[in-house]
């Protein structure tokens, strides 16, 4: 295994399940220091124990990414405690069933909080950190952002949001030699998403159109962070990468071939 994160502070958000927990494993596997932050601090001991890190690489902080006052000291304890930061992983996101005249206000205001104010939060926070480090900044968005969802309005604003916020830091801080990135996941299987798999319609809507003809996992989506994170990508920033299976290299037409040899 590769040890690209040898010495390197990574701070990430959301980290007890999902592609936040994924990512964990991945950096910690190549030797990074991990300060993870999650909205239970329960569930992130539970998520992380495992692991088995000494306390001189790993410290764990309830941390509510809507607050800006605790994503501050989130970011703040974790230099303070490390003496620097390296990398900063958002990936905290919410989203929101319904029809733009049923989502009430508070609902689409708790999506943008989550998904969108958070980064700007924590960016804001660790930016003079890793300008000081010449680090990087890998945020979580989402096909979502790039294109338009059935039902998810909030969701699609808001990670539109997060694309186009990486966009925007990585001119802003190119000169000061920070790396800002995003990962565009599509159909991931978390326990986020299992409400879906679980509905034979909506499974066999994906099992159609997914060019590769599954999911992806937690693990390949965190493979990716992993490497916009590090020195390999050292020429890469202002990039939303999906990682999709092919979903959005696809014009949603029939599948011809398919229908051919049936």
């Amino acid at each position: 295994m590769p040890q690209r994160f040898t010495g390197k502070v990574v701070a990430l958000t959301a980290a007890a399940s999902g592609i936040g927990l994924s990512a964990v494993r991945k950096l910690a596997s190549e030797g990074a220091v991990i300060s993870a932050s999650d909205l239970s601090i329960e569930a992130l001991k539970e998520a992380l124990g495992p692991l088995d890190l000494s306390e001189d690489r790993l410290m764990m902080r309830q941390c509510d990414v809507t607050d800006m006052q605790q994503v501050r000291a989130f970011i703040d304890e974790t230099v303070e405690r490390f003496g620097q930061l390296d990398v900063l992983v958002n990936n905290a996101g919410l989203g929101a069933l319904a029809d733009v005249t049923e989502l009430q206000e508070d609902a689409w205001h708790k999506v943008i909080a989550v998904t969108l104010d958070s980064v700007f939060y924590a960016c804001r926070a660790a930016m003079p950190h890793l300008v000081r480090t010449q680090g990087a900044v890998v945020n979580t968005a989402s096909i979502s952002g790039l294109f338009g969802d059935n039902g998810l309005f909030a969701y699609n604003a808001a990670k539109g949001g997060v694309v186009n916020l990486t966009r925007a830091l990585a001119v802003d801080y190119a000169r000061d030699n920070v790396r800002v990135n995003a990962v565009c996941p599509g159909l991931t299987a978390t326990p986020r998403t299992a409400w879906m798999m679980d509905d034979a319609k909506i499974k066999a809507e994906y099992d159609s159109r997914l060019p590769m003809g599954r999911p992806g996992t937690p693990d390949e989506m965190a493979d990716a962070i992993a490497f916009l994170a590090s020195s390999e990508a050292s020429y890469i920033t202002g990039v939303n990468l999906p990682v999709d299976g092919g979903l959005t290299a696809a014009t949603n037409q029939p599948q011809f071939l398919r229908m051919r040899s049936d």
